[in-house]
């Protein structure tokens, strides 16, 4: 009887144990989720700002004959870019390639702020509404990836918040969660946020 006893009493701490660890295992599933649709939400913002930069270089040319080298820089950072977004889609938890992502963006903004200072040199462009509306496209897409990266972030943070704390840190590891995600920090968000809102008005 006695033995009995105790098998029952081991079975349900041994249940209780195991519904514990589900749940730490759910919620870490939940909160990954959670951040990896919040860095699809930055893909989807990159992509389009991907999309617009060849657009508005295509617009201006006609007018900015001489400034080759300066699309050619946009180009090719507008590349390396797109290069980088696609190889930290595989994977946003990791570190590096969010690091290298988060440069190239930045060397992007960098481009296409010095294109738009070019802009500014020919008058004739401000007449042009087809460039007018790309600016103004771009400088929307710019506020929505600053927006996506924010929740992005704060994602992440609940997820390695909770992966941390304590008992989750010791159980994570062994149901597949063996690291903390990566932040997306861009080197200097400011001129994220204001390379391409040059008004040519």
């Amino acid at each position: 009887m006695g033995y009995i006893i105790t098998l029952a009493i081991l079975s349900v701490i041994v249940i209780a144990i195991l519904l514990f660890v589900i749940g730490i295992y759910n919620t870490l599933v939940k909160l990954k989720n959670r951040y990896l649709n919040s860095f699809a939400q930055i893909e989807v913002q990159l992509k389009r700002r991907h999309d617009l930069i060849p657009n508005l270089v295509e617009t201006v040319k006609g007018y900015m004959t001489h400034e080759k080298e300066t699309f050619e820089k946009v180009i090719a950072a507008r590349n390396q870019a797109a290069a980088l977004l696609e190889a930290a889609s595989k994977n946003p938890s990791d570190q590096s390639a969010m690091t290298a992502l988060a440069g190239a963006q930045g060397a992007l903004s960098g481009a296409v702020g010095g294109l738009m200072a070019v802009m500014e040199a020919y008058p004739d462009l401000k007449a042009d509404s087809q460039s007018t509306m790309l600016q103004e496209e771009l400088t929307s897409t710019e506020n929505k990836i600053a927006f996506a990266r924010q929740s992005y972030n704060d994602s992440v943070t609940s997820y390695n918040t909770y992966r941390q704390s304590f008992p989750p840190v010791l159980i994570a590891p062994v149901v597949g969660h063996p690291t903390d995600a990566a932040f997306l920090e861009f080197e200097d968000s400011a001129q994220i946020q204001q390379a391409p809102s040059a008004s040519l008005s």
